[in-house]
């Protein structure tokens, strides 16, 4: 099955659309204080300053020009307001430069009158300047822009900690909802690898998690139950079907005149315990005990079973160096079925199956390649190779057999947590290849 390109575990979508929520609301705070708070605030100190200027102006109107130098010299040096005579030529910035601010000028302008000018810097002084007329004279008042300035460049660092802080509350958050379904995942590995003791807690507040892990477990008990059924049952099977074999084995030989009608009728049976024993490798538990081994020890003593050159012939090319982590039988039993899949299917018509075991480290792995150099299999069959109680053609299908081998091997080679990958080689045959874990 093709997998997606970009996976995201449950922990991070959580922890992601946590962080967006959370995140949002931040900034819809700020927003909502922008404009409940501090624009309003902006606003009335607009208002008081649109008040000082009419207190000024109408302080002037009432001033005899005399008198209003002495007072525009007053006015001139104080600290928060001054008042100072507007020049023809002087130089001065619109305030406008925001949504914000143009709305501020805008107020100041319906109070003051539309030719009012508001500007944020006069002769490269900044501030807030209100620029009005009184008779034939032009005058600007200063303040400081403050007051009009909506607050927020302080509250950045506030805002900066609420987002670290919707980081971390998200993560806690995403991983409190997800440690349930860690261990389920933990559990449910447990029962493919054959441990059927759950143990996942029935005693937790929540009602729905409570639910699945009672649930989960009397799956798993019913599994274990199943599973030593099943071991009873297969070997009550085994021992019911080989003693009747046994015994018509025993008066084949004893009551059958005919040599050659003896010998078919023994290789019958021994064909039909064949297929017993195959039956009980593919069914048995899933029970294996990984330790570290030679590889090349346990491929020589394979080997060695097939003693007959006429039949199959070996060429081993692995290292003494390499250190495999496996259960010895289980893979002993992957290296009998491909031993025997090659002698059988694996040869031209007349010669012996002559069979190629090389091994090469790969980082973590070990891959172990297995090539006979027989016909091979058509390409559109060889991924059904492995399904049970399938051959793959016709040259195939003429030797008997309970079409387990190949099935057996990729369920032992998962057990052993492995991969296992049949191509055909180039140059013919079939190339097995199992990727083992290094020792």
């Amino acid at each position: 099955m093709v997998r997606p390109q970009l996976a995201l575990n449950l922990f991070w979508r959580t922890f992601a659309w946590l962080a967006l929520l959370l995140a949002g609301a931040v900034l819809a705070w700020q927003q909502t204080f922008k404009l409940l708070e501090a624009e309003p605030r902006a606003l009335e100190a607009a208002e008081q300053l649109a008040g000082l200027v009419k207190l000024s102006r109408i302080t002037l109107e009432h001033t005899d020009p005399i008198n209003r130098v002495a007072v525009v010299t007053s006015l001139s040096r104080g600290e928060a307001v001054q008042v100072r005579v507007a020049e023809a030529h002087d130089r001065w910035l619109p305030y406008d430069t925001s949504a914000f601010a143009k709305k501020l000028a805008d107020e100041l302008r319906q109070v003051l009158g539309p030719e009012t000018i508001i500007a944020r810097s006069v002769n490269d002084s900044t501030g807030l300047w209100v620029r009005y007329v009184v008779g034939e004279d032009a005058f600007w008042l200063k303040t400081t822009p403050t007051p009009l300035a909506v607050p927020l460049a302080g509250n950045w660092l506030w805002v900066l900690i609420a987002f670290m802080a919707t980081m971390v509350g998200s993560a806690l958050i995403a991983r409190l909802i997800n440690q349930p379904l860690r261990e389920l995942a933990e559990a449910a590995g447990r029962i493919r690898d054959g441990e059927y003791d759950s143990r996942l807690d029935e005693n937790t507040m929540t009602s729905e998690i409570r639910e699945v892990n009672m649930g989960f477990n009397r799956m798993a008990r019913e599994l274990a139950k199943l599973e030593e059924d099943r071991a009873v049952m297969l070997a009550g099977i085994s021992h019911d079907l080989r003693t009747p074999l046994a015994r018509l084995r025993l008066e084949t030989e004893m009551s059958v005149a005919d040599e050659q009608a003896r010998q078919f009728m023994a290789a019958d049976i021994d064909q039909l315990d064949a297929i017993i024993s195959k039956f009980m490798d593919y069914a048995r538990p899933n029970g294996t005990q990984m330790r570290e081994i030679k590889l090349i020890e346990l491929v020589e003593r394979e080997v060695q079973g097939f003693r007959n050159p006429d039949q199959i012939r070996f060429r081993v090319q692995v290292s003494d160096a390499l250190k495999v982590l496996v259960d010895d039988t289980e893979l002993g039993r992957v290296m009998l079925n491909l031993f025997e899949n090659a002698r059988r299917y694996g040869h031209a018509e007349g010669e012996p199956a002559r069979v190629d075991v090389s091994a090469v480290r790969q980082g973590a792995w070990v891959e172990l390649r297995v090539r006979d150099h027989g016909p091979g299999v058509p390409p559109d069959r060889l991924v059904r190779l492995t399904t049970p109680f399938y051959r793959g053609d016709a040259a195939r299908t003429a030797a008997s057999g309970a079409g387990l081998g190949l099935a057996i091997v990729e369920k032992s080679v998962q057990r052993l947590g492995g991969q296992l990958t049949i191509t055909n080689a180039d140059g013919g045959g079939l190339l097995t290849t199992l990727r083992l874990q290094a020792a």
